[in-house]
């Protein structure tokens, strides 16, 4: 069985790819977080290795594998065959497929074989090592399970209120691991609203995995990131000859989900006419492919997230009201960083960790004044951005401990552009002032600081340059009317 998350072998998997290209890329990702990795070429290669490892067959010595990560389509023998064969074969060890963008009907047929995940490429390295480390999860509550065909209440609760990527003791995190407990073993609809970067996709996956669901897939689409002539395809899947181009049959995220979870990330942006179709999914527990004249059912519990104020969505003509009233079964708030300022250290020392072992370096210690410059920082970029600053300050650190020199120059005390050290980077803001002010004042100090440069701006506050445009314009209007 796999070690614990924090130790630094945590797991043995085998990734099979034909794609040398692909193959060396998820090879380092996975080794710089210090799995131990063996890789195959084709599924025939990969049931050489694991045949040794398969009940009344172990050889003294053989490695064993935690996870194993497959490509679909590859020669001899490819990923679908792979887990068909490995399935008869006595299998008891997770399958993650790899799969590109747009081709996942293939793998409705896999997660009816037993396939836990699928990533869809090229995918995020994030997206990686979270799909591989639910895997191990659930391989490692095995144990506690084998009695069972799905966790009880009392387990799923005590699962998710322990799970290790819950770090922070603040009153706002302890209240969501409280609620979190509650509402993982249902099936209820859940709605997550957060700033971009608080970490909404991490609870989605945490409520998964304390859930009888948790042997089923968690899928998850950012709807704002998808075209708009694209987004209904993805989600309910198309018939042969719909649309151009449409050569064949496509299974949507709701098919392959089924009887596990979907999360709808930044279901705010989604198109109006798609959130009528979403609407009588959650209603009626059917879709409709495109171009199909009939419906299929489909069981998937629906977790929402946006950053926006869906409320006010509504008001402005831009979101279903009966839609928010469906989705809004359980709303939870996930809290912003500058809300929760007693965990920054906490996460400090947990992203430090993580960056020293996947940059292979021994950075163990950072100096108390770096700890009291991040501690009162506004953190307009949430968690995403504490992990940022502390990945580049563990590159640049010497000597083992993280100095300020190490950090960005709008944390380290620089003036962007000026040479000049010292100048206390933090903007006193009275208590009680309206945040659209707040983020106002914020936006026009860094332009100060980048002189006018809203490109860099925007990197530095980790937000999109058309919100500075956008903000910009929103203040000269009055003047250039009048």
């Amino acid at each position: 069985m796999s070690a614990s998350v924090s130790d630094l072998n945590p797991g043995r998997i085998l990734l099979v790819d034909d794609d040398p290209q692909s193959l060396d890329s998820t090879r380092r990702i996975l080794e710089l977080a210090r799995y131990q990795v063996t890789v195959a070429r084709d599924g025939q290669e990969a049931l050489e290795k694991v045949r040794p490892c398969l009940p009344g067959q172990e050889h003294e010595g053989a490695p064993g594998f935690d996870v194993i990560l497959t490509d679909v389509r590859m020669p001899r023998l490819g990923g679908l065959e792979f887990l068909k064969a490995y399935s008869l074969l006595g299998r008891d060890t997770p399958v993650i497929l790899m799969t590109a963008f747009g081709q996942i009907d293939e793998a409705v047929w896999a997660m009816k074989m037993g396939a836990v995940d699928f990533l869809t490429k090229p995918f995020k390295r994030q997206t990686l090592l979270q799909s591989v480390e639910s895997a191990l999860r659930r391989v490692r509550a095995l144990p506690a399970q084998a009695s069972a065909e799905a966790p009880s209440t009392a387990a799923s609760r005590a699962q998710v209120a322990s799970a290790p990527a819950m770090i922070g003791s603040s009153d706002s995190m302890r209240e969501l691991r409280r609620t979190l407990a509650q509402v993982a073993p249902t099936s209820a609809t859940v709605l997550l609203q957060g700033e971009s970067g608080t970490g909404k996709e991490l609870v989605a996956r945490l409520i998964h995995s304390g859930s009888p669901r948790a042997h089923k897939p968690f899928l998850a689409i950012n709807c704002a990131a998808v075209p708009e002539n694209l987004i209904e395809s993805e989600l309910f899947g198309h018939e042969k000859g719909a649309f151009t181009g449409a050569g064949h049959a496509k299974a949507g995220l709701f098919e392959v989900a089924h009887g596990g979870t979907l999360l709808l990330d930044e279901i705010g942006d989604m198109p109006l006419v798609l959130q009528a179709k979403l609407l009588r999914t959650l209603q009626e527990g059917e879709i409709r492919r495109v171009g199909a004249s009939g419906s299929r059912k489909v069981d998937v519990r629906v977790i929402a997230a946006s950053h926006r104020d869906l409320h006010e969505r509504v008001r402005e003509g831009l979101f279903r009201e009966d839609l928010l009233f469906r989705l809004e079964v359980i709303p939870v708030r996930v809290a912003p960083l500058r809300e929760r300022a007693t965990d920054i250290p906490e996460l400090v020392f947990h992203f430090l960790r993580l960056a020293s072992l996947r940059h292979g370096k021994e950075v163990a210690r950072i100096s108390p004044q770096v700890l009291e410059r991040l501690s009162g920082h506004f953190w307009p970029g949430n968690i995403r951005e504490l992990s940022n600053v502390i990945e580049r300050a563990v590159i640049f650190a010497e000597g083992g401990q993280i100095e300020l020199k190490d950090l960005p120059d709008h944390l380290a005390g620089l003036e962007a552009g000026s040479g000049r050290a010292g100048e206390d980077p933090v903007i006193p803001v009275r208590l009680g002032t309206p945040l659209r002010d707040v983020e106002e004042l914020l936006i026009r100090r860094t332009l100060q600081a980048t002189d006018g440069d809203k490109t860099m701006t925007a990197k530095l506050l980790g937000i999109n340059p058309r919100t500075i445009y956008r903000r910009l314009e929103q203040e000269r209007g009055p003047e250039s009317e009048s």
